[in-house]
Formats: C-alpha cells, structure tokens, sequence
C-alpha cells in the first residue's frame, strides 16, 4: 500500500514537471507557435536571415548598400525594391528571393520585407534637392562622363579612378565584374554614409550632380568592365535593372 501511494507521488510530480516545462519563460509551447518557413511573416526575422548579410544590420550597409539610407528610400520605390528582391539580377552579387523566381520566399514574404523596409526606415522629409531617377532616362555619355568623373569623383577615387587618398579603386575589374550599372548608378546618388562616401549632392559643395552628369558618369565606369562579363547594362538600357 504504501510502495503504491509513493508511485502515485512520483507519477503526479512527473506530470507537473512536464506541464510546467512545456510553458516555461523562453520554450515555446507544445502548440503551432513554431511556424513552418514559408509561414514566417516577421519583418526583423525575414531581413537578418536573408538581407542583412549584404545589406548589414537595420540596414545600415555592408557589402551591399544601405536599405536604410533616406536618400535611396527615396529614390527607389517599392515596385523597385519589390522587383529587386523577388527576381534578383543577373550577373551580379544580388540572388533572386521569390519561389516564382527560383527563390525559397513565398510573395507574402517578400511583401513583408518590402513593406518593413519602407515603414521602418523610410523618413517622411522631403529632400532639400530633387534627386536624380532611380533609372537612367536616357543612355549616358562616356567620354563627357570621364571629365564629370574627374569634376566629382576624382578627389576621393584618385586619377582615371584607379583610387586615391580616401577611397580605393573603382575601375578593378573583379568590382565591375560583381556589379550591375544599375548598382554604380544607385551609389553615385546615395552614396554610402557608412564608409563616409557622400551622396550626389555633396561631392562639390553647392554643385549637385544633375540627371546628365549621373548618366554620363555611369556610362564613364561602364566602359572600364571587361566585354567579356555578363551584365545587365543600364547604361544601353535605361529601363534594365541591377543590383540595389
């Protein structure tokens, strides 16, 4: 009798122990909080897993540019990032993300990244300048395009682009050969705040870059690329992509 009543101690105690473990600070409980992948809709969870490793932490910039950047957020639209994200770009650093696109995010997924990069980091002020498109209107001149470089960009890249006292090469072809036009396009315009790189309006002081000057510029370092890559080239298409 009492060999029994100590079982059904044990038994009992057993028993809480397992409930209580099951719904402890920090373990999830024994239901369908612990969602399937292409269930996961949480913005921070999405971008650390899939963005931040190029694109760096809140957005701020790595080996990519910074989503967060107010000046990009104002230049690309969402239909941009969308596209971007969803279908990547060819030839480039940037992989393509939606499951149509040979990707592992559903739409759904995709939404959310968009959606939490514009609510998040978007800044509701306007720019004292209008910027320069996204996209290039028109094909770029190459050869005004050297001397704009020389107007602009020469001070920090150094002479023909081959780097300088604050800033390193950008005419080495293992760098072209990773980029699109579209990505030295983006960056001519916003720069990269994090490296200490200004944006188009701030290479000489009181000169912003005009629409011309971006194209041609970008025209300019296009012709630096080695023939042989595989780039999409917004230069001769003003309406092809790249990588953000």
């Amino acid at each position: 009798m009492r060999n029994s009543l100590t079982l059904l101690v044990m038994l009992a105690l057993i028993s809480v122990a397992i409930c209580g473990c099951s719904s402890a600070p920090g373990r999830p409980a024994l239901d369908s909080q612990v969602l399937p992948p292409d269930k996961v809709l949480n913005f921070e969870r999405l971008y650390q897993q899939n963005c931040a490793g190029c694109h760096g932490a809140q957005g701020k910039g790595g080996a990519a540019v910074g989503l967060a950047t107010p000046v990009y957020l104002a230049v690309a639209n969402d239909a941009t990032i969308r596209r971007v994200t969803a279908e990547g770009i060819e030839g480039t650093a940037m992989p393509a993300f939606a499951q149509s696109s040979g990707g592992m995010l559903t739409d759904e997924q995709v939404n959310a990244i968009v959606g939490g990069i514009r609510s998040r980091w978007a800044t509701p002020h306007l720019l004292d300048v209008v910027p320069p498109s996204y996209s290039a209107l028109a094909p770029g001149d190459p050869t005004r395009g050297f001397g704009t470089y020389n107007t602009y960009c020469l001070s920090c890249h150094g002479a023909a682009g081959r780097g300088g006292p604050r800033a390193g090469s950008i005419v080495d072809e293992s760098y072209l050969k990773l980029v699109s036009d579209q990505y030295l396009r983006t960056i001519v315009i916003t720069g990269r705040p994090e490296m200490g790189a200004p944006d188009w309006r701030s290479n000489v002081p009181g000169k912003p870059m005009s629409q011309e000057d971006v194209s041609d510029v970008v025209a300019w370092l296009s012709t630096q690329r080695p023939r042989t890559s595989n780039h999409v080239n917004s230069a001769a298409n003003p309406t092809a992509g790249g990588t953000q």
